[in-house]
């Protein structure tokens, strides 16, 4: 049973149909999220887990689905994937207490 959501998970398979309106562009884009992607200093697996907690972070469901699937499918288990998503969140966490010093200052500037 599908849920009603403001993002259609069909849309996903659609993504590369975004060069329809800008081609030259699309087909720049492709080509060099396709070139991050392959097996470097990092492998595939560990490029596939950093998307993962990207995704979370920047909270792209539809990232989430296909980085959930990419993970699994080069290898990850289910306590890797997590882990990712708890890496991210503990630094998307962490940069926004850091500017509770930056409010602190200004608190203490006004208060003099």
């Amino acid at each position: 049973m599908e849920k009603n959501t403001y993002y259609n998970p069909a849309d996903l398979a659609k993504f590369g149909n975004v060069t329809e309106w800008q081609a030259e562009m699309g087909r720049k884009f492709f080509d060099y999220y396709g070139e991050v992607f392959k097996e470097g200093a990092l492998t595939e697996r560990e490029k596939s887990l950093i998307a993962l907690a990207v995704a979370h972070a920047v909270q792209c469901p539809y990232c989430i689905d296909a980085y959930t699937s990419d993970s699994l499918q080069k290898g990850a288990d289910e306590a890797q994937m997590m882990e990712a998503v708890h890496v991210a969140v503990a630094i998307k966490g962490g940069a926004a207490l850091v500017h509770s010093v930056q409010m602190m200052n200004k608190a203490k500037e006004l208060s003099m």
